[in-house]
């Protein structure tokens, strides 16, 4: 048998704006489903990687268009409780050039934000699992989410199952301060971290003198062995640097350290269609490197890879396969498949 997954989030209705419309001239929207833990499964299903998502939805229609949008991507929905009131949902305002995209949230008392850990057969959802990713989206919900990301993260150690955690700070959900609190009792589980300089400058509350350091890649690996001291059990740290030329435009590069060293992939600028989820999909290809025993060269080219191809795709999901990640890299763009 494979190596499998398990992740634990909220999974949204996403209202996004049609052509590049702000909200205030927005009669009709484009209805999309997505969540970043659900994100992560949905690529590592796409894979080939068994994955299984843990939520809670609301027994509603739109809890089963849920269901069905995750079972038509492979993902196992067996430990998914339904219950409570209401899906949340966020608006996407899709920015164009110099004007922002810019999200509301609309997720407040939503199902998932009362999911408690006694709801759910833990043992049951870990078991023969090798890789529990979580993310810091989901303590900022609410304490019953707060005390449920670090029930499941003990008892995945206690399983013995690896703990990813992706810091993924949403300042429109909590403070600073009160991520840097949280996520300082969850780090003494976690083996893999998705975490970048602003992270550990500003919720880690680190001090790395910078300007000792010539390149950014440098500085990176600063903060993450500054990291590593404290948390000695963390085995990677993996992040991207972006360059934002324009709403459209950008430019990728990823990092992944372990062991003292850093590795970094090529850097790619691209057009993009659709931004959200793209942390997702870096995140899901850089655990498909992992879980596929790569070497973190080749797991940041991959995860990076992953990342560019996710921004060409409309709606929160990377819906690629290894293949075509591995061709992108190999091959670069432009080229019809014939």
């Amino acid at each position: 048998m494979g190596k499998k997954i398990v992740t634990l989030g909220e999974i949204m209705l996403r209202l996004s704006t049609i052509d590049n419309k702000r909200i205030i001239q927005s009669n009709s929207f484009q209805a999309d489903y997505g969540g970043g833990e659900a994100n992560v499964a949905i690529s590592l299903s796409n894979f080939g990687i068994e994955s299984s998502f843990i939520t809670k939805l609301p027994e509603n229609y739109l809890g089963e268009c849920v269901l069905r949008y995750l079972k038509a991507n492979q993902v196992n929905t067996n430990n998914i409780v339904l219950g409570g009131e209401r899906l949340g949902t966020y608006y996407l305002e899709v920015g164009s050039g110099v004007r922002n995209s810019s999200v509301i949230y609309d997720r407040k008392y939503s199902s998932f934000s009362t999911l408690t850990y006694e709801e759910l057969n833990v043992e049951k959802a870990l078991k023969d699992v090798y890789i529990l990713h979580l993310s810091g989206i989901t303590p900022a919900l609410s304490e019953s989410c707060k005390d449920l990301t670090l029930k499941i993260i003990k008892k995945a150690k206690e399983m013995g199952v690896l703990v990813s955690f992706d810091f993924n700070f949403r300042g429109k959900l909590w403070t600073v301060e009160e991520a840097g609190k949280t996520f300082k009792e969850y780090l003494p589980y976690v083996d893999i971290c998705f975490a970048g300089i602003l992270d550990g400058k500003y919720i880690l509350k680190l001090n790395v003198d910078e300007e000792k350091y010539d390149s950014f890649s440098e500085i990176l690996k600063a903060y993450y062995k500054e990291i590593n001291t404290i948390y000695p059990n963390i085995k990677y740290f993996i992040s991207t640097k972006r360059e934002i030329h324009s709403v459209d435009d950008n430019s990728l590069e990823g990092f992944i350290y372990s062991k003292g060293c850093i590795y970094n992939s090529k850097k790619y600028r691209f057009s993009i269609v659709d931004r959200v989820g793209g942390g997702d999909a870096f995140a899901a290809g850089a655990l498909y490197g992992i879980i596929q025993d790569m070497n973190l060269k080749d797991t940041v080219e991959f995860a990076t890879g992953a990342s560019v191809i996710k921004h060409t795709i409309k709606g929160d999901a990377n819906l690629v396969s290894v293949e075509e990640v591995e061709n992108f890299i190999t091959n670069g763009a432009g080229k019809i498949s014939r």
